[in-house]
């Protein structure tokens, strides 16, 4: 019955003068995510982004646009003629998927074009009055009804519809700039570039590896997760690998056990910075919350953060890990990110590491690790990067565990 689907956009909606711009970007988003759909076409009209499904199944596609940023909401719709009878008839039609239940519902005509013949709250009337002919069991309530039946008259098509699906919300992908994400196979990180995406960040994410110390399915885990993101974004996602075994070790040869989280640390956003600033991008996201673990207490995340000069962005740094795990179980990424494989910052962990480092002391410890600048030019330039979507064939991911990042 239903033949398009009726788009509303989220809160940049207010943002005046720039208005069209999101607009525009909010079309090339959804024309990126349907585009395995051969046979609809997706139009703009003011505020309104119209998909005609031309045959294809309202099921896939709602499936794909409910994870979209920048949907507040949208609506399995039949199209008529903007005619009265076709109005009338489109609306039993519609009503008529409750055609047993003892149900109430109200009418809200929105007379997009000014030229129909009858008001909208005639309308609401003429509309309202024939749906109680046809289906006696139904009853009006203006106030809190079960069903509102909505219809949106335009000059030459009329769209009817009852439903509405909640959307991604935020901004659309890509609109407020470009940053790098700290990718690791625990909870926080993902939950920390979805929030990311959300408010309208391109994301690309950067993930350490320690072979020979991590295995293959921890960096399939990762990848595992880079390809869920992906599919909030509506395109392909850069996943950068990057090698930290040398780095990692020549730490833990330095003999600072209690420092080695927060040098470790600190040479990740070194790598992360030089990756960001190559791929255009202006500021680093990570998945720390305040207190949560060592390095993630204020003085911890002050040393570490000195160390590069770009933003940081924090996402999830006042929310508390209950908070975070249900995000995660939402988003679709918890599942995965609790799988047993570890990555390389459980590695070389201390039983006792230091919720409150010296920053001289660790700018002193890094000056005496032989090699240490090269060895991280050698990791930037020695990285493997995957462009991953949410359809790509991925390695099979079985078990249950916890991983954290830090």
């Amino acid at each position: 019955m239903f033949d398009r689907v009726l788009l509303r956009f989220g809160e940049y909606m207010v943002k005046g003068k720039n208005r069209g711009r999101f607009e525009s970007q909010m079309l090339r988003h959804v024309q990126s995510a349907l585009q395995s759909f051969e046979r609809l076409t997706v139009t703009r009209t003011y505020g309104r982004i119209y998909v005609a499904l031309n045959g294809e199944s309202y099921d896939a596609v709602a499936d794909r646009l409910k994870d979209l940023f920048g949907i507040a909401s949208f609506s399995p719709v039949k199209r008529v003629e903007t005619e009265l009878d076709a109005i009338r008839e489109g609306t039993i039609e519609v009503m008529g998927l409750f055609p047993d239940a003892e149900r109430t519902f109200k009418v809200s005509v929105r007379r997009v074009w000014k030229g129909f013949p009858h008001d909208s709250q005639e309308m609401n009337h003429l509309v309202g009055s024939h749906v109680l002919r046809a289906t006696p069991k139904l009853k009006v309530d203006v106030r809190r009804p079960d069903v509102e039946l909505r219809v949106e008259i335009h000059p030459k098509d009329t769209y009817i519809y009852s439903e509405v699906v909640p959307g991604g919300g935020g901004f659309p992908y890509g609109t407020n700039g470009k940053a790098v994400l700290l990718l690791s196979g625990g909870i926080d990180s993902p939950v920390a570039g979805w929030s990311a995406m959300r408010k309208g960040l391109e994301l690309e994410a950067i993930h350490f590896y320690s072979y020979p110390f991590t295995s293959e399915q921890a960096k399939d885990k990762v990848v595992e997760l880079a390809k869920r993101l992906s599919r909030f974004a509506g395109r392909p996602l850069k996943l950068h690998l990057v090698h930290f075994t040398d780095i990692q070790t020549s730490f833990a040869q330095a003999k600072q056990d209690r420092l080695i989280i927060t040098l470790m640390r600190r040479a990740m956003l070194r790598i992360a910075e030089r990756i960001a600033l190559r791929e255009g991008a202006l500021a680093i996201v990570t998945g720390d919350s305040l207190g949560q673990v060592a390095s993630q207490t204020l003085s911890s995340m002050n040393v570490i953060g000195r160390t590069v000069d770009l933003p940081l962005l924090r996402p999830l740094v006042m929310m508390d890990k209950q908070e975070i795990i249900g995000l995660a179980e939402r988003i679709g990424t918890y599942e995965t990110s609790i799988l047993p494989y570890e990555d390389c910052c459980t590695l070389f962990v201390p039983q006792s590491p230091t919720t409150n480092p010296n920053l001289r002391v660790a700018e002193t410890v890094e000056s005496h690790i032989p090699g240490l600048e090269e060895m991280i030019e050698k990791a930037v330039s020695g990285m493997e990067t995957l462009k991953l979507t949410p359809d790509d064939t991925g390695a099979g991911l079985t078990g249950a565990g916890k991983n954290e990042w830090f």
